[in-house]
């Protein structure tokens, strides 16, 4: 199969299929990288919220499409230095995402859920992409620093039993984000990898994008609503991205980890120590959470 093949014809490639066909694609990407497509739309997280649950749903719809062989470019966090050209060359090829008869033309979206806690991301998003839309799943933060010690974990990433490394994290954290914002080369393994509580503390990280892109351009989804078995959620999110209806699928689950579960005492412990964080976030989003509901 070429490697510059409509998107579409990708979508069902096997992984190991795409592991081969990656390095293929991003020699062509580079060639071509002028005549390639950025980003209409960034899913940005929160990570363990059912980010590639969502790619994978919008990918469905016969207007969107995402970067070549990938879900997420990881540009706006760990890769800027690589340069836009660099970026470019991972989406599709601009004439491809034309309209045409009986099609609207295609959105370009990536996903990758590092872009909401790392603290440039978003000014590099709004100098790049000044049009781009951005749309952000919050999950219960409690549960999703679980999940993510749990895939942190079975990634050979943390080593720590649970409470352990949330323990370990202000210690871990102390002075990255300083060093993140000082010297835009530095990069920070606890920063992406340890952050399990700080993560969540959304109500931050939604401010900073505000002040970057402006309030409309971003559109948050409460991970309860986009998995309450229907496809309500996702109709919403089809609506802020300007498309028409899609297939009309609730979004399947996908990357979840089987894990113990979590001991009582520790999930209220940690409920509590979210109580002030998910004030502000209701106060900013104007509603309440699903897990404080």
């Amino acid at each position: 199969m070429p490697v510059d093949t409509p998107p579409a014809a990708l979508r069902h490639l096997s992984d190991p299929a795409r592991r081969v066909l990656l390095p293929l694609a991003d020699g062509l990407g580079g060639v071509t990288s002028a005549a390639r497509a950025l980003p209409d739309v960034l899913i940005c997280g929160a990570q363990r919220s059912g980010t590639t649950s969502l790619f994978k749903a919008l990918a469905r719809h016969p207007a969107v499409t995402g970067p070549t062989l990938r879900k997420g470019v990881h540009y706006f966090d760990v890769g800027y230095a690589r340069g836009v050209d660099w970026y470019r060359a991972c989406f599709p090829m601009r004439a491809s995402l034309r309209a045409r008869r009986g099609r609207p033309r295609v959105l370009a979206m990536e996903s990758s859920p590092y872009y909401l806690f790392h603290p440039l991301a978003a000014e590099r998003i709004a100098s790049t992409l000044p049009g781009v839309l951005v749309v952000v799943i919050l999950r219960d933060p409690v549960e999703r620093a679980y999940s993510a010690h749990a895939h942190e974990s079975a990634r050979g990433f943390e080593t720590e039993p649970f409470e352990r490394a949330i323990g370990l994290e202000e210690k871990r954290l102390s002075g990255e984000e300083e060093r993140l914002l000082a010297d835009p080369g530095y990069y920070s393994f606890a920063h992406q990898h340890h952050a399990y509580l700080a993560r969540g503390r959304y109500a931050d990280q939604l401010a900073r994008f505000e002040r970057q892109l402006g309030r409309e351009r971003l559109h948050v989804v409460d991970y309860g609503d986009l998995f309450d078995g229907t496809a309500r959620a996702l109709a919403g999110i089809e609506r802020f991205l300007g498309l028409p209806p899609g297939p009309g699928a609730p979004p399947g689950r996908h990357n979840a980890r089987r894990r113990s579960s979590m001991p009582e005492p520790l999930r209220a412990e940690l409920t509590a120590r979210f109580a002030e964080s998910d004030t502000r976030l209701a106060a900013w989003w104007g509603r309440t959470p699903s897990w404080r509901a």
